[in-house]
């Protein structure tokens, strides 16, 4: 069990700017989430998609000021997606660019059982998941409930939170383990919006106007049970797997993996797409990934939140 505060660098973050008079109108048109409830005060997670529903990136994001919003996503498809949106701003009174190079980003994880007093700057940490706090140049967005966990970012060179430092793969293991999806250059447009659980996560509004791949996330929603899931899974022996992976578990269900992280025995504990249940195991599959397909013996675990019946 933890006693003390720790810090981890996360260098493979990047950010994306929006900014002009039409940011929220703009990103309205292009998020599943409704970016007018964004606020000084409050993050949003929200997804870019492609017309087929797919995810593109998955984007955490806070307002800089009422004209400027900050996406949070891998760096690797920073870029990438900053071309992809500007291609739609036609005579929108906005401005888009990846300001990755300019911005770096920490994750803080509180001490499950504290030891000794807390780091001062800790009193002014946001307490509500998805709630922001400005502190000088830094911005910490609240991410995680057990443990605490934060997400600071910080323009380059600026003083970040000093805490001990703590590996990266705990901080990674910590996201799998709170079922957190992500999407990299190895998944990207790989997956519907729900197969990633951003309905479940609030990262998709049902109520707002149109958006890219509005169409197709709507009727997934509103015509039945969507059968492929983001689930968690720790293989039994050690292997290891990477965002992209797929395989077939022992039950005869196909699974893609989402994220992944090593644990110290070797063994890997990771999310997946994959059918709800065995009766659902065709579901998604075509004739060649059947036949190609290595099985892992790999047990399920449970989710901190519950997937629609």
């Amino acid at each position: 069990m933890c006693t003390e505060w720790n810090s981890v660098s996360l260098d493979s973050l990047g950010v994306l700017r929006a900014r002009g008079a039409d940011v929220v109108s703009f990103l309205q048109g292009q998020l599943s989430n409704d970016v007018a409830l964004l606020g000084p005060q409050r993050s949003l997670l929200a997804g870019y998609h492609n017309p087929q529903g797919r995810v593109i990136a998955l984007l955490r994001l806070v307002q800089a000021s009422p004209d400027e919003v900050l996406g949070i996503l891998p760096r690797e498809l920073a870029a990438a997606a900053t071309s992809r949106l500007a291609k739609f701003i036609l005579r929108a009174k906005v401005k888009v660019a990846d300001e990755s190079a300019s911005w770096q980003a920490t994750g803080l994880v509180a001490p499950e059982s504290p030891a000794g007093p807390a780091p001062p700057f800790t009193g002014a940490l946001p307490d509500t998941l998805n709630e922001v706090v400005r502190m000088g140049d830094l911005i910490a967005v609240r991410i995680g409930a057990l443990p605490a966990r934060w997400l600071v970012l910080s323009p380059v060179g600026a003083r970040s939170a000093a805490c001990a430092p703590m590996p990266l793969e705990r901080w990674r293991r910590l996201a799998v383990a709170a079922g957190e999806p992500e999407v990299y250059a190895a998944t990207s447009e790989e997956f519907v919006a729900q197969m990633l659980n951003l309905d479940v996560l609030g990262a998709i509004a049902f109520d707002k106007g149109c958006y890219t791949g509005q169409e197709v996330i709507a009727r997934a929603h509103y015509r039945g049970r969507v059968k492929r899931r983001l689930q968690r899974f720790v293989t039994h022996s050690p292997l290891r797997l990477e965002p992209g992976d797929a395989g077939e578990l022992t039950d005869g269900r196909a699974f893609k993996v989402v994220n992944a992280v090593p644990l110290a025995d070797g063994r890997c504990e990771f999310l997946a797409v994959a059918p709800l249940g065995a009766d659902d195991s065709a579901a998604g599959r075509s004739q060649h990934e059947t036949q190609r397909a290595t099985v892992i013996n790999a047990q399920q675990l449970e989710l901190p939140y519950s997937l629609p019946a």
